[in-house]
């Protein structure tokens, strides 16, 4: 169990304030969804959160311990990270690029167990890759290899799984395995948080969501106390068709109500 708290947290980049004065506390057991339009600081918040960025004012606190006080590896062990649009460079098989998520577990010269090696193969059947293993992943599609990141995210076997939009350039069905892999973490106790633009999975999956704009907390709750016909205007410019009744929720953007910003 693993738990990560954000007080009044502001995070610049450059002379941009990007993350400004947001709290929350994020707790294990239900999937937790960060939404909002481009630019509005989403996955600078998730940087930050990991520690991979410093805050300009504020705190991160990974179980009540500032994330600046905890080293690397053991941020690494507690927190899997899947980054939004990884290029691969190095001609790695799936196999070995998925055995990467054990190395916060290894020390410098030490190699993979049996036990690292069984959890490896068990993230490749979870994010439906291991009929890829011996491919090179510099050769999968778009779709396969954002499956094997995803798996190496699940072989680092950490209390807490963060994916930063983990549904693009996946094809429906993927897009729905995926969600559905990211609410049984949750539901396992896992700490799980996931960076999403499609609201109609934020809406059916996700148990909380935060949504910004502008770099700060504008709604924070369950998906049909934050996904209303005005915050929609307010925050993304549209109008749209809410149906959060159904065992199916559905949200259907119809029209901007407000111009394209150009800034």
């Amino acid at each position: 169990m693993v738990s990560v708290t954000i007080d009044r947290l502001s995070v610049r980049l450059g002379h941009r304030a990007v993350v400004q004065d947001v709290s929350a506390t994020l707790s294990p057991g239900s999937l937790i969804g960060i939404i909002g339009p481009n630019g509005a600081g989403k996955s600078t918040l998730v940087r930050a959160l990991l520690g991979l960025i410093p805050a300009q004012g504020g705190s991160v606190l990974l179980d009540g311990q500032p994330i600046a006080d905890i080293a690397r590896r053991i941020i690494a062990r507690t927190l899997a990270y899947l980054p939004q649009g990884q290029t691969l460079h190095w001609p790695l098989s799936v196999e070995r690029l998925v055995a990467l998520g054990r190395l916060p577990h290894l020390g410098p010269m030490s190699h993979m167990s049996a036990d690292d090696m069984a959890l490896v193969l068990h993230a490749l059947d979870r994010a439906d890759v291991g009929h890829l293993r011996d491919r090179i992943a510099t050769e999968l599609s778009g779709g396969e290899r954002a499956r094997a990141m995803l798996a190496r995210a699940l072989a680092v076997g950490a209390p807490g799984l963060i994916a930063d939009e983990p549904l693009a350039a996946l094809d429906p069905g993927h897009q729905l395995d995926v969600m559905d892999l990211l609410v049984r973490e949750a539901r396992a106790g896992g700490l799980v948080i996931t960076v999403l633009h499609d609201l109609t999975m934020a809406g059916r999956y996700c148990d909380r969501l935060l949504l910004m704009e502008g770099g700060r907390l504008v709604a924070d709750g369950a998906p049909d106390a934050v996904l209303t016909p005005d915050r929609l205007a307010a925050v993304y410019g549209i109008s749209a068709r809410i149906d959060l009744t159904g065992p199916s929720p559905v949200i259907v953007p119809l029209e901007r109500t407000a111009p394209r910003r150009t800034d």
